[in-house]
């Protein structure tokens, strides 16, 4: 099994998408997946000829695509909406930022981004949700199960029309489980499946960075959800084995401050035991991409973007077809 490894391109939208091409062509990558946001995929006017480009684009640099990713939009679909999302929201979503007005039009948007998937030929779109209940992750004032329970079912009543379409249209939609997410752990992951009746068209793009420092299993997630893992995001993470400043809720620090608990790193830099993790996905017999998230606010990002993807590249082994001790066998 040798899979491919594939760059993100969500960290690199300040670049257009030609350069990034060029640069992860000779970085050694063998495609991307694409963020719809920057000019790198603009689900608004992607017709046929509009995804026709963007295909011809990326063969012109040898360069393959797997999926596409609307992280930024599907965040709005069942949060509670504030001038936050102002910021990360194209203008036509965001409207007069009235809530109702906004998760409407975000959902719609995120239909769209599967139908643009469908017309570019791939058939996963990676993505958040968003969370009627992050407010209320940490219980103080103690929680009322009721409102945790009406929460999920928020999500669902928002979620289903929009996993209704993707099902029809034969894509999948792989939430990366995240803090903030209605999904940040595998308990939360498995209430959300719960809450959508296990639809069909709804998992997950693994992302262990996003579990190590909250001591979550991130191997056992694997095997938790083996048939719902869509699509792997390849990051590190580095936590603290000593007391810090500022602990696991980051103390309103920026990532790359001196003195945090934790901080996301270039693959192989940091605390997470990726042999692990293909060990883990060669049992459950993923052969998709291995999507690099590059992000490591304390390194060069061209020097890091090369090295992660030798890393992945030298990490990710086959599994074995055969048993090691039947040679002995007469």
């Amino acid at each position: 099994m040798s899979r491919p490894v594939t760059l993100f391109t969500g960290q690199w939208t300040d670049l257009p998408l030609e350069k990034v091409c060029e640069k992860a062509s000779s970085f050694g990558y063998d495609g991307l997946e694409l963020a719809c946001w920057g000019d790198h995929f603009e689900v608004n006017k992607a017709d046929d000829a509009y995804c026709s480009a963007k295909r011809k684009l990326l063969e012109k640099h040898g360069l393959k695509l797997f999926s596409i990713s609307n992280h930024l939009v599907g965040q709005a679909v069942a949060d509670r909406i504030d001038e936050r999302h102002k910021n990360i929201l194209p203008d036509y979503v965001w409207g007069d930022g009235e809530q109702d007005g906004v998760r409407k039009r975000a959902a719609g948007e995120m239909i769209k981004t599967a139908e643009a998937a469908k017309r570019l030929g791939v058939n996963v779109v990676n993505g958040f949700t968003g969370s009627p209940v992050w407010h209320l992750a940490y219980s103080f004032p103690p929680n009322i199960p009721e409102m945790i329970e009406n929460g999920f079912r928020e999500f669902a009543e928002l979620w289903k029309p929009v996993l209704d379409a993707y099902q029809e249209l034969g894509i999948r939609f792989a939430l990366e489980v995240h803090p903030t997410e209605i999904a940040f752990d595998i308990a939360s992951a498995r209430k959300a499946l719960a809450a959508l009746n296990d639809h069909p068209a709804f998992g997950f793009n693994y992302d262990p960075s996003h579990f190590g420092y909250q001591g979550v299993d991130y191997v056992g997630f694997i095997y938790a959800f083996s048939e719902r893992i869509f699509h792997v995001h390849m990051k590190d993470v580095a936590w603290s084995d000593i007391p810090c400043e500022a602990g696991i809720f980051g103390g309103h620090t920026e990532f790359g401050t001196r003195g945090r608990y934790w901080d996301f790193r270039s693959p192989g830099r940091g605390n997470i035991d990726f042999e692990e993790i293909i060990r883990a996905l060669n049992r459950i017999g993923y052969d998709g991409p291995l999507s690099i998230e590059w992000e490591d606010s304390g390194m060069d990002r061209e020097f890091g973007a090369r090295e992660a993807c030798e890393f992945v590249r030298a990490i990710d082994f086959p599994p074995s077809d055969i048993a090691f001790d039947s040679a002995f066998e007469k």
